[in-house]
């Protein structure tokens, strides 16, 4: 019997570890750290670094972790919509029965601010650590009548995401408010931050350079993250190369694979 290409290819990565993209850290019998520092991707085909994450990890992660408190940390300018709302919803449940206690280290922009506010607590911003919020993009092409029923779709998506916003709002502030905030791209320290949602503002720590770039970074912003990325040193650059290197040849084997076998 000929075995279909996707169960091929399941069957040559079922053996690559689900959670090499996650680093967990001061597990014990009763808590473990979870960071994100790296993108939301979709899967692990899409985990180029071993910071990303993506769904799968973090289910079958908590899966591990019942009955334990999180300590979630993040600094990641975001990625996939799908993905970081499936990862939110996936925590706040976990947050029904235990403790999920959230840090912002850095940065959590995009949907990485709406992972934010997984926690069974406010999350915790110090104010040198910034949470940045905009409406979904997508890049497209298609006709008049194609490219209308996108932009429709995007305006839905911005609406889940206004909801979960709206589920941690300051006392007093509108939501219209922050889909002001949201059509402008506002980026926010843990102080200002403070002024529009629920949130601690933590104590100030030294910063964490963001894995994600940005073009539209404000020069206050940008002159408090470069500083910190000159902090990174060439054993990082090497790590970053190792990791690719290492992710185009499991994928390399698997494509050799799926061409060899036979019956």
């Amino acid at each position: 019997m000929v075995i279909p290409i996707a169960e091929q290819i399941r069957q040559e990565v079922i053996n690559v570890p689900l959670f090499k993209n996650l680093e967990i850290k001061n597990q014990t019998d009763t808590s473990a750290d979870l960071f994100f520092y790296g993108d939301i991707v979709s899967d692990w085909w899409g985990a180029w670094q071993d910071e990303d994450q993506y769904p799968d990890a973090i289910k079958n992660f908590l899966n591990e972790q019942q009955g334990k408190d999180l300590n979630v940390y993040i600094n990641s300018g975001g990625g996939s919509v799908f993905a970081g709302i499936a990862i939110y919803n996936m925590l706040r449940r976990h947050a029904q029965s235990n403790k999920v206690n959230v840090y912002v280290d850095g940065l959590a922009g995009s949907i990485a601010s709406v992972i934010a506010f997984a926690g069974s607590n406010k999350p915790t911003i110090p104010s040198n650590a910034f949470l940045m919020i905009h409406n979904p993009w997508t890049s497209a092409t298609g006709n008049a009548e194609e490219l209308r029923k996108i932009a429709d779709d995007l305006d839905q998506i911005s609406t889940g995401i206004v909801n979960i916003y709206a589920e941690h709002l300051k006392e007093g502030v509108s939501i219209d408010t922050i889909k002001e905030l949201m059509d402008k791209e506002t980026w926010l320290n843990g102080a200002d931050a403070s002024e529009y949602f629920d949130i601690e503002v933590g104590d100030t720590k030294e910063y964490a350079a963001a894995v994600t770039d940005y073009a539209d970074i404000p020069e206050n912003v940008k002159k408090t993250m470069d500083s910190a990325r000159k902090n990174k040193d060439a054993a990082d650059n090497a790590k970053k190369r190792n990791q690719i290197t290492k992710k185009r040849d499991q994928i390399k084997k698997i494509t050799i694979n799926n061409f060899t076998k036979g019956d």
